[in-house]
């Protein structure tokens, strides 16, 4: 995806995180007083973010449905295993 369309890519939910986190000046610690729950769950879902835009601005996956299914995967939509059966079943059949 185009450098400058990633952003498309991200839900609202995904806007609304990195909104917040840049008003609290990266710090997990008011990240987690400001959604009540604790300090990993947030750097969980910083993580998976960061996952899911270096996806989004990835030259390396080679079809959208890849894209789709690794962003999928990343937000813990998808297990490891069910990604890698879709993605093969999707190679075999193109």
């Amino acid at each position: 995806m185009n450098d400058s369309r990633w952003i498309e890519g991200l839900s609202e939910e995904d806007l609304a995180f990195i909104r917040r986190f840049v008003l609290a000046s990266g710090s997990l610690k008011e990240m987690a007083r400001i959604y009540g729950i604790s300090y990993p769950t947030v750097r969980l879902r910083l993580d998976r973010l960061i996952d899911k835009i270096q996806l989004l601005t990835s030259d390396a996956v080679e079809s959208e449905f890849e894209r789709i299914l690794r962003i999928e995967y990343a937000q813990g939509k998808l297990d490891l295993e069910t990604m890698k059966r879709l993605l093969k079943a999707h190679k075999e059949g193109t």
